[in-house]
């Protein structure tokens, strides 16, 4: 049985979303939260999830503050750690901490507009295909190996609120999905530092492994 643990600093959608799609063997073990006030802690409680609030403003810096969210973190002893929302910048000795179980998921298709606004950027850059990435974190900002992607095109009447909420429900889909693959041992790093999903081929920078068949939505 794999432990997973949650960070979130909102509403948690993406959270959500891998609740509703728990795979076998795997077991949510908890949400934390950086605020208290974050909505996603209310869905988790609800759900019979353990929930806890490492609030970042009673620490007098980022080590500070890290330091006690490990330890809170490996209360759990978790298998795997998924930002969801989580808007906090993570200090390279938590990410080093949790190497190669520590996945985000990113509002683009990296390695395109790392770091905030995405969609606007998109927009403004004119590009015509935009997307999200599931990946796993390293101590550079955005650049760490990719697990999966999806692509939504880039339409002439949208804006920042359209087209994000067009990502959003790809998100939905591939993070659950790459959270499966993390639970049954699937996923693995060749020499090149590239994703590879057993039974699917690389991933690194492409659009698919297509998802399991029941992840997929419509007919």
């Amino acid at each position: 049985m794999k432990s997973i643990v949650i960070l979130i600093s909102g509403r948690g959608s993406n959270m959500e979303a891998i609740v509703r799609a728990q795979p076998d063997g795997a077991r949510i073990r908890a949400v934390i939260s950086n605020r208290a006030d974050a909505a996603g802690l209310v869905f988790a409680r609800d759900h019979g999830i353990e929930t806890a609030v490492v609030d970042h403003r009673a620490f007098a810096s980022r080590d500070a503050f890290d330091a006690e969210l490990a330890t809170v973190i490996d209360g759990y002893a978790p298998d795997l750690v998924v930002l969801a929302g989580f808007m906090r910048i993570l200090t390279d000795g938590f990410v080093e901490h949790y190497r190669g179980r520590l996945l985000n998921i990113h509002p683009s298709l990296l390695p395109a507009f790392p770091g905030l606004h995405t969609h606007r950027r998109a927009i403004e850059s004119g590009v015509r295909v935009h997307g999200a990435t599931v990946h796993f974190v390293t101590p550079d900002l955005d650049c760490g190996p990719v697990v999966i992607q999806a692509a939504v095109p880039v339409l002439p009447a949208d804006d920042e609120d359209t087209l994000a909420a067009r990502v959003l429900e790809h998100e939905h889909r591939i993070y659950p999905q790459a959270v499966r693959w993390f639970v049954e041992e699937r996923l693995t790093l060749d020499g090149a530092g590239r994703v590879r999903v057993r039974d699917e081929g690389p991933a690194h920078g492409c659009i698919v492994p297509p998802l399991d068949a029941d992840l997929r939505t419509g007919p």
